[in-house]
C-alpha cells in the first residue's frame, strides 16, 4: 500500500511539473503559485500548531522576514535571477534565527497566552520594519525582475515554489514518522506528563517552532521575488496569519495531508473572495469559519467525514 502512495504521489508531483509546459495562462501558474505557498506555509505551521498544540498566531513575521530579507539584498548587492532565488534560502535561515530567540522565552508560555504574544510579536515586527527605512520603511522595496517573457519567468519560480512545497512536505512526512513527532504529539496530549516521562519538551519544542519558521522564511523570499515590489502592508498581514491557521484546522492539524486538503480548499475560497467580496466582508467570512471549524470539526475535515463513515 506504501508502494502505491509512493507511486501515486511521484505521478502527481510530475504532472504539476509539467504543468507550465502546457503553456497556460499566466494567471493559473499564478494561481498554482499561491496553492503551493498555502501548503507550504500552513504544512510548517502544522508542525508547531499541529503536532505540538502550540496555536502561533504570529507566523506572517516569519513569511514577512523572508521576504524583505530577500528583497533587501536582491536590492543593496544587485542581485542576478539565480542569486536572488538563491538568496531565499538565507533568508529563511535568518526568519529560524527570530524564531529561536523569540521561541526561548514564548514557548514557556501555554494556551490562549501564547496565541496572544505570537500576535504581538508580528505586530512589533510589522512596525519596526515600518519604521526603520533602511529595512524598507513605509515605501516598501522594488526588485528587478528576470529579463524575460513574463510567462516564462512566471513558470520559473513556479517550478522553484513546487520543489519547495515537495521538500516541505517530504519533512512533514518526515516528522510525523520521527521521535520528534511522537514527542510533539506527547506535549499536545498533555505537556506535563510528557515532562515526567522524561520527554525533553523545551527542546523539541524550540526545534519544531523553528523548524515552522524556515519553510515560511524562504516562501516569502520567493513571493517578494514574484511580486517585484513588497510592503510590509502585504507581507505582514494579520490575514495571512489567520488563513494558514484555518488551513490547517480546517484540514486537520496533527496530521500529514490535513494542511494540504485545508490550503487547496481554502486558497480556491480565498481567491473568491479577493476577487468578488470587499476585504472587510473576506474578514467576516474568515471569522465566522473559524468559529464553525472550532467548534464543529476541532479535529479538522478528515477527522470529521471519519467519524461519519464509522458512524
Amino acid at each position: 500500500m506504501q508502494k502505491y502512495r509512493l507511486a501515486a504521489t511521484a505521478l502527481l508531483t510530475a504532472m504539476l511539473a509539467a504543468f507550465p509546459f502546457l503553456e497556460p495562462e499566466v494567471y493559473y501558474l499564478s494561481f498554482m503559485f499561491s496553492v503551493f505557498m498555502y501548503v507550504i506555509l500552513a504544512s510548517s505551521w502544522n508542525f508547531i500548531g499541529g503536532y505540538a498544540g502550540y496555536l502561533s498566531f504570529g507566523h506572517a513575521a516569519f513569511f514577512g522576514i523572508g521576504a524583505f530579507a530577500t528583497a533587501k539584498a536582491a536590492s543593496m548587492f544587485e542581485l542576478s535571477p539565480i542569486l536572488t532565488i538563491l538568496a531565499s534560502v538565507p533568508a529563511g535561515a535568518l526568519a529560524a534565527l527570530v524564531a529561536l530567540i523569540v521561541g526561548y522565552p514564548c514557548l514557556k508560555i501555554r494556551g490562549p497566552y501564547f496565541s496572544v504574544v505570537t500576535i504581538c510579536f508580528a505586530f512589533v515586527v510589522e512596525l519596526t520594519v515600518k519604521n526603520i527605512e533602511f529595512l524598507g520603511g513605509a515605501e516598501g522595496i522594488y526588485l528587478k525582475f528576470m529579463d524575460i517573457p513574463e510567462k516564462l519567468s512566471r513558470s520559473i519560480l513556479y517550478e522553484v515554489m513546487l520543489l519547495l512545497m515537495v521538500v516541505t512536505l517530504g519533512v512533514a512526512w518526515w516528522l510525523g514518522r520521527s521521535r520528534l513527532g511522537a514527542g510533539l504529539r506527547a506535549i499536545r496530549s498533555d505537556e506535563e506528563v510528557a515532562e515526567t516521562m522524561a520527554i525533553p519538551t523545551a527542546k523539541i519544542k524550540i526545534q519544531a517552532f523553528v523548524l515552522s519558521a524556515f519553510f515560511p522564511g524562504i516562501a516569502g523570499g520567493l513571493f517578494a521575488y514574484y511580486l517585484t515590489y513588497i510592503h510590509a502592508d502585504v507581507v505582514f498581514n494579520i490575514n495571512i496569519s489567520i488563513l494558514i491557521v484555518l488551513m490547517a484546522m480546517f484540514g486537520g492539524g496533527g496530521t500529514w495531508l490535513g494542511p494540504i486538503i485545508g490550503a487547496v480548499i481554502l486558497t480556491v475560497v480565498n481567491e473568491g473572495l479577493s476577487t468578488f467580496a470587499q476585504a472587510e466582508i473576506a474578514r467576516i467570512i474568515y471569522g465566522a469559519l473559524f468559529i464553525v471549524v472550532t467548534i464543529f470539526m476541532p479535529n479538522g475535515i478528515i477527522d470529521f467525514f471519519r467519524k461519519k463513515d464509522s458512524g
